[in-house]
Parts: C-alpha cells; structure tokens; sequence
C-alpha cells in the first residue's frame, strides 16, 4: 500500500523557477495537457503598481520569443510594448557600419518589425496573471532549501517543510541557480571585469524606431526604443545598456544627472540629438556562464540556470524562451508515445540547445574582444568586415535569421 501511496504522490513535473523562462515552460506544457507544480519565490506582482512604473531597462525579444508567447496568450494581454524596424550597429573610431531593415515615422505593424523591445516586469505581470488562470499548482513566496536526487524522483523540500517528489525538476532559476548547485553541475564562469550600465533616457530627436549600438573602445552602448507612459513623448524614450570597464562604470553611474546627459550625448556622437533626462542609473556585473551539462536523470536546466551570454546583442532572454520550446517539444512527443522524462529524451533537449548556446556564448565573447582592441590588425578586421557584411545581402541574411530564432524555433511543433 505504501508503495502505491508514493507513487500516486509523484508529481509529473517540478518547475523551480516562475519568471519569463520557467512560466513560459509552465505555459505550453499545460497547453500540451501537462499540468506542472511551479514554486517562485518571488511574491505576485501588483498590476496597478507594475503598471504606473516605467522599468528603465527593456528585453529585447526576437520574432521567435514572441511567436512563443503568442501561443500561450501573453502577448497581446501586455499593456504596453515597443516594436523596432531597424538595427544600426558602428564603429565609434571606424569606417565600418552594419544596417538591418529601416527607420519607421509612424508605430509599425507586428508584420514590419524585427522584434520588440517590452518591460520585463510587464511581462512577468501577464505570465504570473496566465499561471493563476492556467496552472493548479503555482506558488509563490516559496523558498526550497533541498533539492536531492531519489530512487526513481527527484525530492524537493521547501522551507516550511513541505517535501514534493517528482518524475522531473526543470531548474529555470537563475544564474545562481540553486537547482543547479543540489545536483552538482559544474559551471564554467568568464569574468568579463566589465559591468553593464542601464538607465532610461530621453532625446531630442525621435528614435524612428531603430535600436542602435556604437562601438566604443570600452565597450558597446546600445540605444534601445522603449515605450513611454506619456502618449506624447513615445518616440523619444530609450533604453541604454552601456558595457563599460567596472572602474568606468563606477564613474559614470556617480556623475550628477546634468553630467551624464552631457556625457551620454558627446560619447552616442548626437546620433539622437541632445539627451535631455535621464532616470536613475543601475548597474550589473558582466560574466558568461555556462553549465557543463544541462540534464542528469530526471533533471533539466534551461535559460539563465544553464547558461548566461554577454548582452552584447540582447540574445539571453530569447536563447531562454528556445530552451523552453524545445525542452517543452521533445517532452510533448515522447508523452504522445506513452514515455515522460525518459533520459533520452533529456538528453536530446541538450543536445540541440547545449552546442548552439555555448556558440553563441563564444561568439559574443570573442566580438567583445574583437571590438575592444585597439592594435590595428583589429582595427582593420573589424571595420572591414561590418563594411563587408553591409554589402553583402545573404550574409545579412544569415545574421538576421540567428537573431530571431525562427530556424530553431521551426524545428518544433511551435513553428511559425
């Protein structure tokens, strides 16, 4: 009889983890007709208030990110967002210069633009408002303090003593994922000894809808559309990400409003006109991580948990979402065919996501440093090869469809 208890008590899936990532994950198994036990510790936000704020620092999300969560009914419930037409990425001390697609007057359909650029905190509101309505067991304000491998389970204990068992754990975490820790995966760790600085600004001339990045000898700072709560400023709001050395960083997040505006104009060479405002400036630390393995038997790590990238082209969030698709895709086919988290079916998830993500990690590091030297062969490189790629329009092609995820995302029953 005890044998019968403990099996009727075994939970099919443990998402650990309630954010962009894990929600999203929690979203399409139930569309799938798998209920999964989601524990967040994070505490339900309040709309009014997550309305009213202006989150200063933005996601860009890719068409893929977006398709995804289309189909599981968050995108259009988001209150406000900022699609962008075009891409404009340069060289401050160089001749070389990359364009994708082009500048917009007017707010651009879903069919013109690129991707988008949204608030996490707006969109974490509509996935926590999905898991309440989708979900039986979401919870949150949950703190676990063990997570141990069993016989044939997972066991999981939170803080007020509770203890779940599970066929499956999907650590969606975090970078300090504490799921990773329990099950002793190793992580590989780049310390870029840079920090990336965020604020919100406001310029003189309108952004037309086109996320730009200049290249400094520092490190890039990308200009980012973003929406605004006042209806008549909406095209002159725009999220900065600049990556900067942390004894920069440190100066600059110091300087008094007045200063920084001026700063930010000279160093973004008016590309925007003059930056009239600007919000209070945050900064984090810049480091790649990478977990050695993404599963063990009954266990899967996806976004941040298995993997962080340099924000150098705001591919972390989008990288995430396709780790969901396809953890969620090969879980999905193998249920249809009487099998749930058998180990194969982990390890097929890791190896289409481990090899492309840890690419893509690489890639991002080496442009960084790419871009940063100043020895002339670098210099050299680098402006002749945006200005090659400019001029070639299969090779713009090719970066275009790694930024947007399509390909990837078309593998899976959530192609496009």
């Amino acid at each position: 009889m005890s044998d019968l208890n403990q099996h009727a008590n075994l939970l099919d899936v443990v998402i650990i983890g309630g954010g962009l990532v894990g929600g999203l994950t929690a979203l399409l198994l139930a569309q799938g007709g798998v209920q999964a036990t989601v524990l967040d510790a994070a505490p339900i936000l309040d709309a009014e208030k997550t309305l009213s704020v202006a989150n200063p620092r933005v996601l860009a999300l890719s068409q893929a990110t977006i398709h995804l969560l289309k189909t599981v009914n968050v995108w259009d419930k988001l209150a406000r967002q900022m699609p962008y037409t075009g891409m404009q990425v340069w060289n401050k001390n160089g001749y070389g210069e990359i364009n994708f697609g082009q500048a917009s007057e007017k707010f651009p359909t879903a069919e013109q633009a690129l991707g988008s650029m949204v608030e996490p905190s707006l969109l974490n509101l509509v996935i926590q408002q999905q898991m309440l309505e989708k979900l039986q067991d979401y919870r949150t304000l949950v703190k676990v303090v063990r997570v141990e491998q069993g016989v044939g389970c997972w066991i999981i204990k939170l803080a007020d003593g509770t203890e779940l068992k599970t066929k499956l754990v999907i650590g969606a975490d975090g970078a300090n994922s504490f799921v990773r820790e329990q099950a002793f995966i190793d992580l590989d760790v780049l310390d870029y000894k840079q920090a990336g600085l965020t604020c919100a600004i406001r310029t003189t001339q309108p952004h037309q809808y086109v996320a730009r990045q200049i290249f400094h000898p520092t490190g890039p700072l990308a200009f980012l559309p973003m929406a605004s709560l006042k209806p008549e400023q909406a095209e002159h709001w725009i999220s900065i990400v600049w990556t900067l050395p942390d004894d920069y960083a440190d100066e600059f997040s110091g300087l008094n409003d007045q200063d920084f505006c001026q700063l930010l104009t000279r160093e973004s060479h008016h590309m925007l006109g003059e930056v009239l405002e600007a919000t209070p400036r945050a900064k984090f630390p810049l480091k790649a991580r990478a977990a050695q393995r993404y599963v063990k038997d009954g266990l899967a790590l996806i976004g941040d948990a298995a993997h962080v990238i340099h924000p150098l082209a705001g591919q972390g969030v989008n990288i995430g979402c396709l780790d969901a698709a396809v953890l969620c895709d090969v879980l999905l086919k193998d249920r249809k065919r009487g099998v749930w988290a058998h180990e194969q079916t982990l390890k097929r998830y890791e190896h289409q996501r481990k090899g492309q993500n840890d690419a893509m990690m690489h890639s991002m590091s080496a442009i960084g440093f790419l871009e940063s030297a100043e020895l002339f062969p670098f210099v050299w490189a680098r402006n002749f090869g945006l200005k090659q790629v400019e001029k070639q329009p299969f090779l713009k092609d090719q970066f275009m469809a790694q930024a947007n995820g399509l390909a990837t995302l078309n593998r899976t029953q959530y192609a496009v």
